[in-house]
C-alpha cells in the first residue's frame, strides 16, 4: 500500500470517528465523557491524512523533474535505463484487507450488549463511595446501579418508604428468575459488566430477554447471590412494570462517577 493509499485509509478511518462522534453511534463503543477525545482523533487523522497525501503529491512532482533534469543532461544514462528498464514491485493486495474494519464501523452499527452477556458474567456491583441525598420526586428515578448499590450495602436506609423507578432491560437466570439489568462501563464496550435487581412482586407474567422496561417499586431487603461470581443481587418489589424504548446511551456509567 503506497503513501497514497495509506492517506486515503487515514482520512476515511478520521471520517468514521468524526461520523460517530458526531451521533450517538460512539455510544455503542465508549462512554459519553470520552466524546471529545474521539473528535479530536478523527480531526487529527484527517489533517494528518491531508499532509501526507500532499507531501507525497510533492514528493512525486519533485521526482519527476529531477528524472527529466538527468534525462536531458546525460543522453547515455537515459539509453541505459532504456536497456535495462527498472521493475516496479506492485504492493500486495492484501493490505486492502485494512479497510474491512473501517468498512464494519461505517456500515454496521452494532448492538448494545444484552441478556446473553449479563447472564454469563457476574454483577459487577460495587460498594460506593458516598450516598448523596435523594430528591423529593415521587417516584423516584434511579439507575440501576445507584439501586443496587443502596439496597445491598446500605441495607435500603435511604430507600426505605420510598417509591423509585428503575430502567433496564430483562435478563433470565438459568432458574428463570428475572433481573433487571444495565451494562456499566469503565472506558468501552469491551469492559462492559453487568449489575443486576431482582424483580419480585407484581410483575408481568411473561418476560421475554432483552426487553427494555420501566418499572415502579419499593425496596425489599430480599437478596440473592450471582451464580456466576457468588456476588450480591438485591430485589426490587415491582408495583408497576412497562415496556419502554430502548434509551439514547444503554450503558449505565454511574457505577465510577
Amino acid at each position: 500500500m503506497n503513501r497514497q493509499s495509506q492517506a486515503a485509509v487515514l482520512f476515511l478511518l478520521g471520517a468514521a470517528l468524526l461520523h460517530a462522534g458526531t451521533t450517538d453511534l460512539y455510544l455503542r463503543y465508549v462512554k459519553a465523557g470520552l466524546r471529545p477525545l474521539l473528535l479530536a482523533s478523527g480531526a487529527i487523522l484527517i489533517v494528518t491524512a491531508l499532509a501526507t497525501a500532499w507531501y507525497e503529491h510533492r514528493r512525486t512532482k519533485a521526482k519527476r523533474r529531477q528524472e527529466q533534469h538527468r534525462a536531458a543532461a546525460d543522453t547515455h544514462a537515459d539509453t541505459h535505463a532504456d536497456a535495462h528498464p527498472e521493475h516496479a514491485h506492485p504492493e500486495p493486495r492484501v493490505s486492502w484487507l485494512l479497510i474491512l474494519p473501517l468498512l464494519a464501523l461505517i456500515l454496521v452499527a452494532p448492538p448494545a450488549l444484552g441478556s446473553y452477556s449479563a447472564t454469563r458474567t457476574g454483577t459487577a456491583l460495587q460498594e460506593p463511595l458516598a450516598y448523596p441525598s435523594l430528591s423529593a420526586t415521587d417516584p423516584l428515578p434511579l439507575s440501576v446501579v445507584d439501586y443496587a448499590g443502596r439496597a445491598v450495602y446500605d441495607h435500603g436506609h435511604t430507600l426505605t418508604g420510598r417509591e423509585v423507578r428503575l430502567t433496564g432491560f430483562v435478563a433470565l437466570d438459568h432458574d428463570g428468575t428475572p433481573y433487571l439489568v444495565r451494562m456499566a462501563l469503565n472506558c468501552c464496550a469491551a469492559d462492559a459488566q453487568p449489575v443486576k435487581v431482582g424483580l419480585t412482586g407484581d410483575i408481568p407474567p411473561v418476560l421475554q430477554p432483552d426487553t427494555w422496561l420501566t418499572v415502579t417499586g419499593t425496596y425489599t431487603p430480599r437478596t440473592t447471590h450471582d451464580p456466576v461470581n457468588n456476588g450480591p443481587i438485591p430485589f426490587i418489589s415491582v408495583t408497576t412494570a412497562r415496556p419502554t424504548p430502548t434509551p439514547r446511551d444503554p450503558y449505565d456509567e454511574s457505577w465510577n462517577n
